[in-house]
């Protein structure tokens, strides 16, 4: 009865409300429009794009620039695991000129020959008591005194030890002064002012002797002073001044030396014990004299 209307499919997308209406013409946006229309389904698409899609492309260019260092590191690798030292794949850095090995340092010189410390004196030990040194003593007199035929080996013992008896007596010391260590002083200051050429008798041999033992009381006693009485043989007391201050002028410097020098102190000792045994050399013409 009537005619059906027909539209094209554009007609169709062109309504304002997708359908179609009769009479309705399509028209062309203008190019303003047109670039508009276009643009806009890119920007609705992308947020629903994939992130690995759009971050692919870069990881391709970032493998393709690593891929010649990667290989690089491992022919470096390779390298340091051929050479002769077998270095690991953990090794050090490889070796190059400026990580070449240091040259061995030079031997360090030899150090100078420690010197030899100085040799000190042998020490001598010599062991006697005070009756020993006593009788040592008196062969030493018996020998220097080469004139006294009569002369008996314990006399200078008996003198000293009466006057050391007598002060202990008389209160002017509370121990024995005749000790091995005070023999030994008596027989240095003997060995020095006791002259056999001028000893004439035994009362003169006895002032010598009883002279020395008192300086040998003054430096080496425990007392303040002492009684000059028990030292006196002779009644002039100018005598026995004048040989106290010989023997002093003589001997001053052995008694000195004696006390510090240890050493010393112990040759003359031992030259006292060795009186006992036959004396020095020097004492023999005296004794075949007699």
């Amino acid at each position: 009865m009537g005619g059906a209307l027909s539209a094209s499919p554009g007609s169709r997308r062109g309504g304002p409300g997708g359908g179609s209406a009769p009479g309705w013409r399509a028209r062309s946006p203008p190019p303003a429009a047109a670039a508009k229309g276009l643009k806009r389904p890119s920007l609705q698409l992308l947020p629903a794009l994939p992130w690995k899609r759009l971050v692919a492309p870069g990881k391709k260019k970032a493998a393709a620039h690593a891929a010649p260092a990667e290989v690089a590191h491992l022919n470096r690798r390779n390298a340091r695991q051929s050479l002769p030292g077998g270095r690991g794949a953990g090794g050090g850095p490889p070796l190059g000129p400026r990580n070449a090995a240091p040259p061995p340092a030079p031997p360090a010189p030899a150090p100078p020959a420690a010197a030899a410390p100085p040799c000190s004196p042998r020490r001598v030990v010599v062991q006697a008591s005070t009756g020993e040194l006593l009788k040592c003593l008196g062969a030493f007199l018996c020998r220097r005194c080469y004139r006294l035929k009569q002369l008996p080996s314990g006399a200078a013992a008996a003198w000293l030890r009466g006057v050391d008896r007598s002060l202990l007596l008389q209160g002017w010391q509370e121990q024995a002064f005749v000790s091995p260590a005070n023999v030994v002083f008596v027989y240095l200051l003997c060995r020095e002012a006791i002259d056999g050429d001028r000893v004439g008798g035994e009362h003169e041999l006895r002032a010598a002797l009883l002279t020395c033992l008192y300086l040998a009381y003054s430096y080496m006693g425990h007392e303040i002073s002492y009684p000059l009485k028990p030292f006196l043989v002779e009644g002039d007391k100018d005598a026995f001044w004048s040989r106290c201050l010989r023997i002093i002028g003589a001997t001053s410097a052995q008694m000195l030396r004696i006390n510090a020098d240890p050493h010393y102190f112990t040759q003359v000792f031992a030259d006292l014990k060795s009186e006992g045994d036959g004396g020095h050399r020097q004492d023999f013409p005296r004794v075949l004299d007699r």
